[in-house]
């Protein structure tokens, strides 16, 4: 296979006890968080790995930094949430036998959504208490996204989707309805667009605002990742990329409103993909597959670099706030880290 000259280059790698099960960067980019099954979290800063929790034999499966960087959050099935601040345990949130596996932070203050169950508790930092419990009703949580203004917080489940206005916690939801579970969620960056990947091979996109969601189907199984772009094309809607099987299919919103999406297929993966992301401020897109393939695809939409670093397959991957770095996990605990000097 015949790939453009190498952008990325191979910067740091190491290997954790397990599996690697999450990545976070600090939103300054200073930082990047990683947890294992085996319950180890590892802090990378300044080309230097620490560890910040040794082995627990228990998955932490969850890992969020704060908006402005002064906390990490994590969770996962020993039913803790655990807040640290500056590298020092500050808060542990107890919720055994209750695995905690969804969380995320507020993009505009400290709060932090985490998932219990079939309920969703908001917890602020500032405060130390937890502020307002969600009942999601139909099912156990299987994805939390906030609006990137902050204004509302997103919960998928079976059902569909329910979105809850953070201004008043009591206020009943708006209801994203669907006869199927929603695996995938997310908001676009400008918080225009709900995508929502469907159980029943369905992509679901709703307009805030607007009644009547899109439905798009012929996906070869469940959609398992989505990902948004947060720059537009020309008709000022961002790119949404779903994730089915070993296959990616953008969406593309269409200047004729009785076509709606246009869909483009991106193949090479021959194995389950496991994670998607854009770069900031780019069309360029990673994918990570459980074939231990990591795809860089460029915003011409083809492969301009694979890498091969995970012997049994990538778990994960997350770009760094600028760009510039790129970080992915393996199944074997791999956790490596590319770098480049061009500006994505």
């Amino acid at each position: 296979m015949n790939l453009t000259d190498s952008a990325f280059t191979k910067d740091y790698s190491t290997r954790l006890n397990d599996y690697v099960t999450a990545l976070a960067w600090s939103n300054q980019g200073e930082i990047l968080a990683a947890s294992s099954g085996a319950g180890e979290v590892v802090l990378w800063e300044n080309g230097e790995l620490n560890i910040l929790q040794s082995p627990t034999d228990k998955a932490v499966n969850c890992l969020a930094f704060s908006r402005d960087g002064k906390y990490l959050a994590m969770s996962g099935q020993d039913g803790t949430v655990k807040i640290w601040c500056e590298n020092e345990l500050m808060t542990t949130l107890e919720n055994a036998p209750i695995w905690v596996d969804q969380l995320g932070w507020s993009y505009s203050n400290n709060q932090l959504a985490f998932s219990l169950g079939k309920y969703v508790q908001i917890w602020d930092a500032d405060t130390s208490e937890v502020v307002a419990t969600l009942n999601f009703q139909d099912s156990s949580i299987l994805g939390i996204d906030w609006r990137k203004d902050g204004k509302y917080l997103a919960i998928n489940g079976y059902k569909g989707v329910k979105i809850w206005s953070t201004q008043d916690w009591d206020d009943e939801p708006f209801i994203l309805s669907m006869p199927t579970v929603s695996t995938a969620m997310a908001w676009s960056p400008d918080g225009e667009y709900l995508a929502s990947g469907n159980m029943d091979r369905t992509l679901t996109v709703l307009q805030w605002e607007n009644p009547d969601p899109w439905v798009m189907r012929g996906f070869p199984g469940k959609i398992r990742q989505l990902a948004w772009s947060d720059v537009k094309t020309a008709t000022g809607a961002p790119i949404l990329a779903a994730a089915s099987v070993d296959g990616i299919v953008l969406w593309e919103k269409s200047p004729d409103e009785t076509v709606g999406w246009e869909a483009e297929v991106l193949s090479n993966h021959v194995d389950i993909i496991k994670a998607i992301a854009f770069a900031r401020q780019s069309f360029n897109l990673a994918s990570a597959g459980a074939d231990g393939w990591l795809c860089l695809w460029d915003e011409n939409k083809g492969v301009s670099q694979i890498f091969s670093d995970a012997t049994a397959g990538f778990s994960t991957l997350s770009w760094h706030p600028q760009g510039q770095l790129l970080a992915a996990g393996g199944e074997q605990g791999e956790l490596i880290i590319w770098s480049t000097s061009r500006k994505t």
